[in-house]
């Protein structure tokens, strides 16, 4: 009876699915990039993409639910162990390269919560322009949370649950105010509804070609992050069989719907040539500016005059940003050490350098250091780039959502071979045939790779070769790591230095 309370019901599976996935940041973002139409977008990537990724995901999870290395050991005895160090070391580096992403655009948080607003664009050290003050910035948080990381600290994970519990207020604001703002407005939008045939022109004039519009998809894809977390649900739900696959349908219909509902009250208070066509607004920083005019919006529906509309939105977002800076620090002291310890435990010995694997109080203080100096450098080298802030965070965010979505081509590739693979005992099945799992496979490995290709050229096509050479740069780096260290492991084998598996 004990086990049996402590299994998911349906409504809390779909819960635990939403909560893993569904970010707010994604909708006025992809609001900023695509106008009304990323709406159809996330409906897309739902079918094609997360429902058949998340299945898989349960597959794997359940097959391997006793095993502790994590998506190593789904990819060893799926495919082999040079594809599974090279799936789980891409996975891996993705989240150096978020880390990058977030050392030097958390100031973009930092900003709003003092200020009100975003004036990282003016900051200056040193004599600096605001991408270089912003690195020399980012070098400093991340060297600062890699040394209270590794004295294992733990309270910041109520600095974390603060920062979750106000996004998910943040939620409720955008909507409810969006609506206060349409019947203020007498049922209104302030940004036209445009017609079908034109619902996937953006408003922003740099994503008109159309590679540029398919290469937002991978916006949506990444929106989608944190399928992965999905695999261990499956023995924690009551009848799987049964639940878990309604649980994983309604929840990505839900999650679906939400991100339209999202992007859609943007429109309501938010007119694009009017607040985001300014120079000043570009990717890292324009869901910050959106919620801050929502405060303005508001402010003119209350009556205000015009400097309470300008309090009333800065108050707005000082709330997001002290929101999303609580969230992000409590992310960046788990994800610093977090996805490491995978790594180290998940290989077998002597496939990582001995002092890369070290252990010291639970931590591993080495590869933490590694980490940091990688870190440091790409930070420092993407700030020392230009002076323009819409073209630095061009290159994060776009670098960021290449490498967190391209493990995913790992994962779906090895789901053939995992199916057809007689040895593994599958506890639970969704793909019943061959046909299925091929037509399926295929799917998801073809959407996440053509969204990647898309995001990767487009920038070159448009005259950005800095935005496309650091897309690919990341990847290709750690790809090249992965396949020495391989080929090393492989050499002490035939050597006779260590065995096979060994732990």
């Amino acid at each position: 009876m004990s086990n049996e309370k402590k299994k998911l019901s349906l409504v809390a599976l779909i819960l635990m699915i939403f909560t893993s996935v569904y970010g707010f940041n994604n909708m006025p973002r992809s609001f900023y990039l695509m106008g009304y139409g990323a709406i159809p977008f996330y409906v897309i990537s739902a079918i094609v993409f997360f429902v058949p990724f998340a299945f898989m995901i349960a597959e794997y999870g359940s097959a391997f639910k006793d095993e502790k290395g994590g998506i190593f050991s789904w990819m060893e005895k799926s495919v082999n162990t040079k594809y599974a160090f090279v799936a789980t070391f891409m996975w891996y580096t993705s989240y150096v390269i978020w880390l990058v992403n977030i050392s030097s655009g958390i100031m973009v948080p930092v900003s709003n919560a003092i200020f009100g607003q975003d004036t990282t664009g003016t900051w200056s050290l040193f004599g600096l322009n605001a991408p270089q003050t912003l690195g020399i910035l980012g070098v400093v948080f991340i060297l600062v949370v890699t040394f209270f990381s590794s004295k294992g600290l733990d309270k910041i994970k109520v600095v974390s649950t603060v920062g979750g519990i106000a996004c998910m207020a943040l939620n409720v604001l955008l909507i409810g105010g969006a609506l206060i703002v349409w019947i203020g407005n007498g049922g209104s939008l302030l940004q036209e509804m445009p017609s079908m045939s034109k619902i996937f022109v953006s408003p922003n004039p740099g994503l008109l070609a159309p590679i540029s519009v398919l290469g937002f998809l991978v916006y949506a894809l990444f929106a989608f992050g944190g399928t992965e977390a999905v695999g261990g649900l499956v023995d924690q739900t009551e009848n799987p069989e049964k639940n878990f696959g309604k649980g994983l349908t309604i929840a990505a219909f839900i999650i679906a719907i939400g991100y339209a509902i999202g992007i859609f009250a943007v429109g309501i208070f938010t007119n694009w040539d009017a607040t985001l066509s300014s120079e000043a607004v570009h990717k890292g920083n324009a869901s910050y500016v959106i919620m801050n005019n929502l405060g303005f919006q508001l402010g003119k529906v209350f009556g205000l005059n015009k400097a309470g509309c300008v309090a009333f939105g800065n108050g707005i977002a000082r709330f997001m940003g002290i929101s999303i800076l609580c969230s992000l620090a409590g992310a960046v002291f788990t994800l610093i050490y977090a996805p490491l310890k995978q790594l180290i435990e998940g290989s077998p010995k002597g496939l990582l350098p001995d002092f890369f694997c070290k252990m010291d109080d639970g931590m591993p203080k080495n590869a933490m250091r590694i980490q940091c100096g990688v870190v440091v450098v790409m930070d420092l080298l993407i700030a020392m780039g230009g002076d323009a802030m819409a073209q630095f965070f061009n290159v994060l965010v776009s670098m960021t959502n290449v490498a967190m979505t391209l493990p995913y081509l790992f994962i779906s590739g090895a789901f053939i071979a995992f199916k057809r693979n007689q040895n593994i005992q599958k506890s639970f099945v969704v793909f019943k045939n061959d046909a299925v799992t091929i037509i399926f496979t295929i799917l998801v490995t073809a959407t996440v790779a053509f969204a990647n290709i898309f995001t990767i050229i487009e920038p070159a096509m448009n005259g950005d070769m800095q935005t496309t050479i650091w897309s690919i740069v990341g990847p290709v780096l750690f790809t090249v790591i992965a396949l020495v260290l391989n080929a090393r492991y492989e050499k002490k084998i035939a050597a006779g230095q260590i065995k096979v598996g060994q732990n």
